[in-house]
């Protein structure tokens, strides 16, 4: 098994210093290239603070610099917030600078909230079929003239300037409906997927999702299979405490979104009280605790186990939760100094 990191600049409410957010994230990072981390991933979200990536190759540029041999990528561009032309140049101007280290993330976006300011008009519901559009087109641009007549973008023969400097860029889909999992794999495209807080069924289902879109588009190709869990390694049981305290306030803004309510304040959610939802069982301490990479070294390599048994070819470690910044650097240190080595 190989690991990946997804890490962002977050604060969730104004006490932290931005300037502080930006050299923790960057310590991050660099700290995963020295662990034995394979990728590293930035994500793209719109007017909030929880997650501060209003462009993600601005992200993976300023990593790039400061690194030397990580792979990097956006996880994930949502495509409907862009044009092809200009996604596939600021992709393939990364991969130049890089030294091409892209590895390519597409998906189709998450929340309304975000389409209504970014796509007025466009229901996160469709953001797939943009997605669906998008992606050929990229590629078809990164080879070299192309014109495109399609159902949201239509231009006259371009091309991408520059082009990628890897002959073949690595594409990643982040997948969770059959619908997804088959148009990856015709597009021999890997596969990251992300089962939020639900128990270890939600990463079978996605399994079987896969397994089957390779039985009918597969042929040759089987694709890389990723799963992301919010990750937090911890030595005692005041660790786990924080931890788990840091997760659910973090999950009381994400529900707020989730649902659009609206209550947004100069970029910071209104975290909603989790005990007031109806079936939020799985925001329970001892679940969040059983379902997401949570606990020490050991048992963390007890539960990536599980996922390489069951056929997870990389591990996702996603490290912004709202834990503090120390806590979040000893969790990573833990896992690169114990349960790594665990897995060479």
């Amino acid at each position: 098994m190989k690991f990946q990191l997804a890490v962002n600049l977050e604060r969730l409410d104004d006490s932290t210093d931005m300037h502080s957010v930006a050299k923790h994230t960057l310590e991050m990072v660099q700290m995963a290239e020295q662990g034995g981390f394979d990728i590293v991933w930035a994500a793209e979200h719109h007017a909030l603070e929880m997650t501060i990536a209003p462009n993600p190759f601005s992200i993976l540029s300023w990593w790039a610099g400061e690194t030397d041999r990580i792979r990097m990528g956006p996880a994930v561009v949502n495509a409907a917030y862009w044009h092809p032309i200009k996604l596939a140049g600021e992709a393939a101007f990364f991969d130049l600078i890089s030294g091409g280290r892209l590895e390519f993330g597409i998906g189709s976006g998450a929340y309304q909230r975000e389409f209504d300011r970014m796509a007025p008009g466009v229901k996160q519901t469709d953001g797939w079929r943009y997605l669906q559009e998008m992606l050929p087109a990229v590629q078809a641009l990164w080879k070299g003239d192309y014109e495109h007549n399609g159902e949201y973008w239509q231009f006259p023969t371009s091309t991408s300037v520059p082009k990628p400097v890897q002959s073949e860029v690595p594409v990643w889909v982040a997948a969770r409906s059959p619908i997804t999992y088959d148009y990856a794999v015709k597009s021999r495209a890997n596969v990251m997927c992300w089962p939020f807080t639900r128990p270890h069924a939600e990463a079978e289902l996605y399994k079987s999702h896969l397994e089957a879109s390779i039985e009918k588009f597969g042929g040759d190709f089987r694709p890389i299979f990723a799963l992301m869990r919010h990750t937090a390694l911890y030595e005692n049981e005041a660790g786990r405490d924080h931890a788990i305290n840091a997760i659910r306030r973090v999950l009381g803004q994400f529900e707020n979104l989730y649902q659009n309510l609206g209550d947004v304040k100069n970029g910071f959610p209104k975290e909603i009280p989790l005990e007031a939802l109806e079936g939020r069982e799985q925001y329970d301490p001892a679940m969040l605790e059983e379902n997401l990479m949570f606990g020490s070294p050991d048992k963390v390599i007890g539960k990536l186990r599980i996922y390489e048994n069951l056929g997870v070819d990389q591990f996702i470690y996603y490290a912004s939760m709202g834990l503090d910044q120390s806590s979040q650097k000893r969790s990573l240190e833990l896992f690169c100094k114990e349960v790594i080595p665990a897995f060479r």
